[in-house]
């Protein structure tokens, strides 16, 4: 039995205390061995470098936290996610809410590959503030919608797999972001210097500059 400190988007606190569910993900080549980068959770270990972040995993005692707020809802989350080397039903649900389709308020499961990048690139930039979460998950028909609005917006893109994010630090840089996420060498990274953001995901390891 394992117990969770949760702060949801609504800003209430509460204590979940129970069995610890995995999360299945489906598996696209990408191993968690190759993504689990950097989560410096307890004191045991100092916080790791960008050349070592592929390869820092822990295993007993692992704790993941991600934190975001929403510039389109004013929603705010911080959540911790993992525990001992287990997902959190209760937490990743919340996440998935979290990082629904704003515009038609439709939600997907969120890819827990994306969530640990996320977290991950959040604990190598050493910040306090959370991630501003410009997109998460998009909807086919919001995703056709930005598709005709703009050239840099993929037919089939992740963000409709629930396994991407648009993201944003005012403290960080989105050069030095991208370099955190690269770090992970577990999925795609996306520079977008013109609208200040980084676009994070899972699939294929790759970069580029929109």
């Amino acid at each position: 039995m394992k117990t969770a400190l949760v702060t949801s988007s609504a800003g209430r606190n509460s204590v979940r205390d129970g069995a610890v569910t995995m999360v299945e993900t489906n598996s696209s080549g990408i191993t968690r061995r190759s993504l689990l980068g950097a989560f410096a959770a307890t004191t045991l270990v100092a916080t790791p470098t960008f050349s070592k972040a592929a390869g820092f995993l822990r295993g007993a005692g692992d704790i993941r936290r991600i934190r975001m707020y929403s510039g389109r809802t004013g929603e705010r989350i911080d959540m911790i996610y993992w525990i001992d080397g287990k997902y959190i039903k209760d937490s990743i649900k919340e996440i998935n809410y979290f990082m629904r389709d704003w515009r038609n308020d439709q939600v997907k499961e969120i890819d827990a590959r994306t969530i640990d990048i996320m977290a991950a690139s959040h604990n190598l930039l050493e910040v306090n503030e959370p991630y501003m979460m410009l997109s998460g998950y998009r909807s086919p028909q919001t995703n056709a919608m930005l598709r005709r609005r703009s050239r840099g917006v993929a037919k089939n893109s992740l963000h409709m797999r629930g396994q991407a994010a648009d993201l944003r630090l005012a403290s960080r840089s989105v050069g030095q972001m991208a370099k955190a996420a690269q770090a992970c060498r577990a999925g795609g990274v996306g520079k977008y210097r013109g609208s200040n953001f980084v676009h994070m995901d899972c699939g294929q390891v790759r970069s580029w500059s929109g």
